[in-house]
């Protein structure tokens, strides 16, 4: 009997131990509820970015939305980018500066539209329109809560505003999905 108690003892500490230990990137031992301050954050190599997925495709199974927590430090800003998935902003707090060109038909972006954004604001990317998000606030952080569809995300980046669609780089799977894809992918380009 004594045995089988410590048999008992061992598998219990071995599963618990394996479900704190869980990958980030794990289904398996994630509680349903969970404390968003407890969550993996990271900068992904960008300075002045804190990117926290909430809920994932890769990290959690989902298949139609995945959202985001980031917070960009004064000055800090997304790459010019675009995406075959449409994208919601809900800002937390600060402010800062959306820069939105809607010309995917063109040969280039061309000069993009500013749009102020503040606390409290929201605002949506259609499918393949090409932004910039950026924290133009010199004393505070700008913090957005971020939905986006169809995840895992293909991201396709631009040096310029002025630089050809055919020419943007394409970053797939994208810093956060990195550790989680672990299936090898053929681009269709």
């Amino acid at each position: 009997m004594a045995e089988l108690t410590i048999i008992v003892s061992i598998l219990a500490v071995y599963l618990y131990i394996s479900t704190v230990t869980a990958s980030q990137c794990s289904v398996n031992g994630l509680p349903l509820v969970r404390d968003i301050s407890e969550l993996h954050q990271d900068s992904y190599g960008r300075p002045g970015l804190s990117h926290i997925t909430v809920a994932g495709s890769l990290m959690h199974g989902l298949k139609e939305v995945e959202i985001w927590l980031q917070t960009f430090a004064p000055g800090s800003r997304t790459p010019i980018h675009r995406h075959s998935c449409e994208e919601v902003f809900v800002v937390l707090k600060g402010s800062g500066t959306l820069y939105l060109s809607s010309n995917s038909h063109a040969k280039s972006p061309g000069k993009p539209e500013e749009f102020s954004i503040f606390s409290n604001s929201t605002f949506y990317i259609p499918v393949n329109d090409v932004h910039q998000l950026w924290n133009t606030n010199e004393k505070e952080d700008l913090q957005v809560l971020v939905v986006i569809s169809r995840p895992p995300v293909k991201i396709f980046m631009y040096d310029d505003w002025l630089m050809p669609h055919t020419a943007a780089k394409l970053k797939f799977p994208y810093y956060w999905d990195e550790q989680c894809y672990q299936t090898t992918y053929k681009d269709e380009l």
